[in-house]
């Protein structure tokens, strides 16, 4: 018979499956609209730019939110930032379930969408880290950041089922029900910031002065390197269905529909999170990360020349491709809260999320903007191109990584 876990890291434990838990419900409307876009581009009459342009402005609320409610966890409580995240996230829905009716309206309600996103997923990074220290956080760090994965996939599975069998509205008005129902979970359970847990808050001033990160060179090569990781993933998330479903169109055939193979590819790229991680540990967190963007890079370009592949050849392919690109998330964000001076742990999470999701807005804008200026969506070359772009944008990694000094690195 096994001894009991020691009290504190059962809490510790328990803490993690509550904000992952919590999490998960936060992002039941955060692939909605990439599943649904065939069908509400059809509807509303969008083009590949627009589409591109709803898609960005979800990651484009997130930037400029991001800074202000992550850094605040540095003089606040974070379980309080993660609140109004939630509410924004119920807002953000049941809006666009009742309201958006075309380019403007369902632009303006993914933006508040994604603002609610930045109140959620780092701020409960960083009450993770608050309360789970020792060797146990590297790898508590890297199972929520792959919490974020589960969301996304599980998104694309219930809004393409409830898609395919009701009106779209509902999707939203469900994801708004399973914001709520995490906001319960953090206002009851979640624990808050112990008095004299860190030093004196810094002044507000100091919060949201991020000069102090950017001059940290061992945090901000990851940081880096994670904005350019997160282009080519929600470039490939916002994207997926509707390159599955031009195929189809085109006449491809599939035993399933474009959401469900979403679904799986998103999924089973999970693992690559946690996997990624435990490679980084044991070979170094720099060569690894090199190691698999030069491999996702290739994989994204050739993803550019599946047009007529048969569609499972073409999902194992994006399987391989999600896995590859998951792999190094766990391990750049690892890095950055290793790298990081302590008492400025949410500005550098601050940091490393605006970067990261101005990579997340820019990526499905400019592919739009490349398959209309490559001839369109119905054109096989014009997805070659895009995906040749998404493959050029991944190979800025290594240099990024190779050529920033150390800092307070721990690689």
């Amino acid at each position: 018979m096994t001894s009991s876990p020691p009290a504190d890291t059962t809490f510790q434990r328990r803490l993690l499956w509550l904000l992952c838990t919590a999490e998960v419900l936060s992002m039941a409307g955060f692939s909605a609209f990439p599943a649904l876009q065939p069908n509400l581009t059809a509807a509303w009459t969008l083009s590949a730019a627009e589409a591109g342009w709803i898609n960005g402005l979800f990651f484009g609320g997130y930037t400029l939110a991001v800074p202000f409610l992550v850094a605040f966890t540095d003089r606040g409580d974070p379980r309080r930032v993660m609140l109004i995240g939630l509410a924004l996230s119920v807002v953000g829905n049941l809006g666009f379930a009742w309201a958006a009716e075309g380019f403007l309206s369902a632009a303006a309600f993914r933006f508040i969408s994604g603002a609610a996103l930045a109140g959620t997923y780092m701020p409960g990074l960083v009450l993770l880290t608050d309360h789970v220290r020792g060797p146990l956080q590297s790898r508590s760090v890297s199972f929520y950041t792959s919490t974020f994965g589960i969301g996304s996939a599980a998104s694309f599975l219930v809004a393409g089922e409830i898609g395919s069998l009701a009106p779209w509205a509902l999707v939203f008005i469900l994801a708004g029900l399973s914001s709520l129902i995490g906001f319960a979970l953090i206002w009851f359970w979640a624990p808050k910031r112990d008095a004299g847990q860190r030093a004196a808050p810094l002044p507000l001033k100091a919060v949201l002065d991020f000069r102090p990160v950017f001059r940290n060179m061992g945090a901000m090569r990851y940081v880096l390197g994670y904005g350019l990781h997160c282009w080519e993933l929600f470039t490939l998330r916002s994207w997926i269905v509707a390159y599955l479903d031009a195929r189809a169109a085109a006449g491809a055939e599939s035993l399933w529909r474009p959401t469900m193979v979403a679904m799986i590819v998103v999924l089973i790229g999970v693992p690559g999170s946690i996997l990624g991680n435990e490679l980084a540990m044991r070979m170094g967190r720099v060569r690894s990360i090199i190691l698999v963007v030069i491999i996702t890079a290739v994989l994204a370009a050739l993803t550019g020349f599946t047009w007529t592949w048969p569609t499972m050849a073409l999902a194992l392919l994006l399987i391989v491709y999600m896995f590859m690109v998951m792999a190094d998330s766990g391990a750049l964000t690892a890095g950055a809260v290793a790298s990081a001076d302590p008492e400025r742990r949410g500005a550098t999470m601050a940091v490393h999320s605006t970067i990261g999701f101005f990579g997340a807005f820019l990526g499905p804008v400019v592919f739009g903007l490349t398959l209309d200026w490559a001839g369109g969506p119905e054109q096989s070359g014009a997805w070659t191109a895009a995906f040749i772009s998404l493959a050029a944008v991944g190979v800025l990694s290594p240099l990024v990584l190779l050529t920033m000094g150390r800092g307070r690195s721990t690689a």
